[in-house]
Formats: structure tokens, C-alpha cells, sequence
């Protein structure tokens, strides 16, 4: 067996018992990138990535690959990310973490001098992790402020409601597939990609893909426009079939040509440039280490973040058999009233929704998801959970004012019927209305050992029935928020 075959077949080896131990994260992310419109184009980054490893095989096969040391830190460091996002329930964290784990196993098994030439494809894999979804309701106000200035300056009355514009054509949803976030995650990892192959000099590469972004965003927001010009010229249903069209199968192209076009100019790689400069990379390599003692550890480090997760992480505590929400002083419970409204609790081991109305006929709803532990698929904090149910008829429409510190949003039914609601999450005692705040509670209680407990409350009134100030007159009458999760906590 040669050098090279020891070194590979150690390589394959360890990242195949990674994949085993870590294979849910592994199977989430490429179920993701089969299913999500977002994200397909990873599909192509892994043999676009195989393409950049083939481009320098022949100048790194005379290098010597050795076991390192270093690597270890580095497996660990993965190992600690993957662990925070495990108790945390953030699936990008535990896709990250796997992916930091590959990249430090090539490491462990082929050395310093390999993993500097192997660099930029390592680097490109981090691109595989999926995210950005976060961007969506910053880019839909984006697109939405845009349009809106547009059609005033082509002569077309237009009226903004958070991410809805009403014109003479009709109502318009700048919706969560329109904010244009597949467009631009796919634009930043064609631009690197682009980057690396036309440029040498790192400011360039910098302000290309800087432009290619911004180009991005820009020519969304202008497909939005078009959209809008054009549903005023043929009518709403014509211009949605050709908006369907023009954007799913031309546009991407149109404007990465242009993009390159436009950068042509600028290009300062040649196209017969060696991919990696091997000079400096054939000397002694640092702290390499024998394979009995760095292979046992690097295989140990998986399991025993794997280990820790499974033996620690898991707790659960009973939530009281019966959760309520009383009604405060010049409140009285009632029935449903308005458009229906169900928030999303995905998971939850209770549910409740509850109706309230006072002397003055404002009625306000509240809501409660409560689990006995989180983890992934039962999070009080994850896309589409909570007030706005992506499957629903309500939509996010605007951020309003907090209520004692809750996040409070504006939705939006088509009619349009619209409803405030005030979202306070409850995890470890502490109740908060900031997203990160609850992860980082969820967190502290998985590692250290707090209440693995956590509800999701939510209050909501229709502007038509009292809206935010129903809600915040009904918060302070039932004593604050805290106080309404302590009782729903409270055992009977």
C-alpha cells in the first residue's frame, strides 16, 4: 500500500463514520437541497467542488500527506458548533458543525501543506450549509419600499401595507417567494465561484462579488415592478403567468450575463493559470503525528459529541396536565369572533386557544404552545412557527411597537383583514420576545441543565376589535407576560 492509498483510505474511512454517527444532519441538508427551490443549486456545488479538487490533483500528488496533530482542535471546534445547534434546535449550526468536521478530517489525515493547497474548495464546501432564509422579511420590505417608489415615478397609484401594495390593477403580496433570497443565496455561490476562476487580486474578487449581490437585489425588486407595470397593461392573471415564467427560467440567466459582461473587463486571471500556487507547500510539515495516535482521537471526537447529546441533551420535564389562561379584571372568556386564526405549533405537546372580550366589545385571543423539551420539529422558535402559519391564510404584513417586550407584528388576511399580535417565548423561566434570546435560553438549559421546558404565548386582537391596544390593555390587566406563563405553568 502506498503513502497515498494509507492516507486516502484512513480519510475515507473517518469521513464515512462521521456521515454514520452524524447521518440525520447529513440527510436534513440534502433533503433540503433536493426540496427547497433555495437551495437545488447545491446540487451542483458538490461536483463543481470535485472539479476544483480534480484541477489540482496532479500538482499536489508529489506533496506528502501526513497525519496532523492541529486537526484535532479543529475536529473539536466542529464538534462544539454541531453540539450548540443540537441544543439549541438550530439545524444550521448542526449542518455547520458537520460540515467543519469534514473539512477537519481531510485535515487530520492529509496535513498542513495538503489543506493549503486544497484551500479554496474546502473553503467553497462551508457554501453547502443551507442558509439565509433568516434574510426573507428583509428582502420582502426591501423589494416592497422599491416597487412601491417605481410605480410613483411611472404614474401609478400605489399603497404600501408592510410587505402588501394595493393598485389600481389589484393587491399584491411581496411574498416570502418573491423576496428574491433563492436568487441571491444562488448569486453568492456563483460569484465565488466566478471570483476564484477570473480574479487574482482579492479586491476584486471582493468588489465583484459585492456587485453581484447588489445587482441581485436590485433586479428582483425590478421584477417586482414589472410585475405590477404589467398587471396594469394585461391584466393580474396574465402578468403572473409571465412573471412565473420570465423569472424561473430566464432572469437568473439575464442578469448573471450581464454581471459577467459588465466585470469582463476587470478579469486579471488568465485562463490557463495554475489553480494553486504549490511553492513553499513541499516543505517538512509541522506537527504531524503518528496514525495510532491521531486516527483514535479524531475518531472519538464525533462520538463523543454524539454521546454527550444523547445521554445530556435529551431531558424533558411534564408540563401541568391542564395549561389555562384566566381572564383579568373587566374580561370575560367568549367565543370566536372575526376571520379564523390558528397559530402553529409544530410538535407541542399542549395547545390552547382561548377568546376574551370586554365591557367595550374588544375581543382578544390568546394562544399557547407547550412542550416538555425542544428539539427538532418542536421548537418555540423556527421558521413558519408561531403567529403567521406559512400553510395559512394569514400573512406577515409589519413589525409595530413591542408590548412588554414581546415581538409584535402586524398580519394581514386578503379582504384585507388585519390582526396584531404580540409573540413571547418561555423557555427556562425566562420569558423574552427576542428569537435569539429564547435560542440562547433553550441552549443554557440543554447544557447546563435548566428547565427543558418552553412554551410559545401569544396574544392577538384584529384592528377591527381593539388590535395592539386590545392586546396591551389585556397584557397589563392579566399582569404582565410573565405572569401569564407562570400561571399556565402553574400545576393544578
Amino acid at each position: 500500500m502506498t503513502l497515498w492509498q494509507r492516507h486516502l483510505g484512513a480519510l475515507a474511512l473517518l469521513s464515512f463514520a462521521i456521515l454514520a454517527i452524524f447521518w440525520r444532519d447529513a440527510a436534513d441538508m440534502a433533503g433540503i437541497w433536493w426540496y427547497s427551490s433555495t437551495f437545488t443549486h447545491c446540487l451542483l456545488m458538490v461536483p463543481m467542488i470535485g472539479w476544483l479538487v480534480s484541477q489540482r490533483t496532479d500538482l499536489l500528488r508529489p506533496l506528502a500527506p501526513v497525519f496532523w496533530w492541529p486537526a484535532l482542535v479543529w475536529m473539536a471546534g466542529a464538534g462544539l458548533v454541531w453540539l450548540v445547534g443540537e441544543a439549541a434546535g438550530v439545524g444550521l449550526f448542526r449542518q455547520l458543525g458537520l460540515v467543519l468536521m469534514l473539512q477537519g478530517a481531510v485535515a487530520a489525515t492529509l496535513g498542513e501543506n495538503l489543506v493549503r493547497g486544497l484551500l479554496f474548495p474546502l473553503a467553497y464546501a462551508l457554501l453547502l450549509v443551507p442558509f439565509g432564509e433568516e434574510l426573507v422579511p428583509l428582502l420582502q420590505t426591501f423589494t416592497a419600499h422599491i416597487s412601491v417608489i417605481l410605480l410613483h415615478l411611472s404614474g401609478i397609484a400605489a399603497e404600501m401595507e408592510g410587505v402588501f401594495i394595493t393598485t389600481p390593477a389589484g393587491f399584491f403580496e411581496v411574498a416570502e417567494e418573491c423576496s428574491g433570497v433563492n436568487f441571491l443565496i444562488a448569486m453568492l455561490a456563483y460569484a465565488v465561484f466566478a471570483a476564484h476562476l477570473c480574479f487574482k487580486s482579492w479586491t476584486r474578487r471582493i468588489v465583484f462579488v459585492a456587485a453581484a449581490l447588489a445587482t441581485t437585489i436590485l433586479a428582483n425588486a425590478l421584477r417586482a415592478y414589472g410585475t405590477m407595470v404589467a398587471a396594469e397593461i394585461w391584466g393580474i392573471e396574465a402578468a403572473g403567468g409571465i412573471d412565473h415564467i420570465f423569472y424561473g427560467w430566464i432572469f437568473f440567466g439575464l442578469v448573471i450575463l450581464i454581471v459577467m459582461l459588465v466585470a469582463r473587463r476587470w478579469f486579471d486571471r488568465p485562463a490557463n493559470d495554475v489553480a494553486v500556487d504549490v511553492a513553499g507547500l513541499d516543505e517538512a510539515p509541522r506537527f504531524a503525528g503518528p496514525a495510532k495516535a491521531v486516527l483514535p482521537i479524531a475518531f472519538a471526537i464525533p462520538l463523543l459529541f454524539a454521546s454527550w447529546a444523547w445521554l445530556v441533551g435529551g431531558r424533558s420535564a411534564p408540563l401541568p396536565a391542564t395549561m389555562a389562561v384566566e381572564a383579568p379584571r373587566g374580561w370575560n372568556e367568549t367565543r370566536a369572533d372575526g376571520m379564523a386564526w390558528t397559530p402553529r405549533f409544530d410538535g407541542a405537546d399542549q395547545r390552547l386557544l382561548r377568546h376574551f372580550t370586554d365591557a367595550t366589545g374588544r375581543h382578544v385571543t390568546v394562544a399557547i404552545g407547550g412542550y416538555e423539551r425542544q428539539a427538532e420539529g418542536r421548537e418555540v422558535v423556527a421558521f413558519g412557527q408561531g403567529a403567521v402559519d406559512p400553510d395559512g391564510g394569514w400573512a406577515w404584513s409589519a413589525a409595530l411597537p413591542a408590548i412588554d417586550g414581546a415581538k409584535t407584528e402586524r398580519l394581514l388576511h386578503p379582504g384585507p383583514v388585519l390582526r396584531d399580535a404580540a409573540t413571547w417565548y418561555v423557555v427556562d423561566g425566562a420569558v423574552t420576545g427576542n428569537a435569539r434570546r429564547a435560542k440562547l435560553a433553550g441552549l443554557k438549559a440543554r447544557l447546563l441543565g435548566g428547565d427543558p421546558r418552553a412554551l410559545s404565548l401569544i396574544a392577538s386582537s384584529e384592528t377591527g376589535q381593539g388590535g395592539r391596544d386590545a392586546v396591551e390593555d389585556f397584557v397589563s390587566a392579566s399582569g404582565g407576560a410573565k405572569a401569564m406563563a407562570d400561571r399556565a405553568l402553574k400545576t393544578r
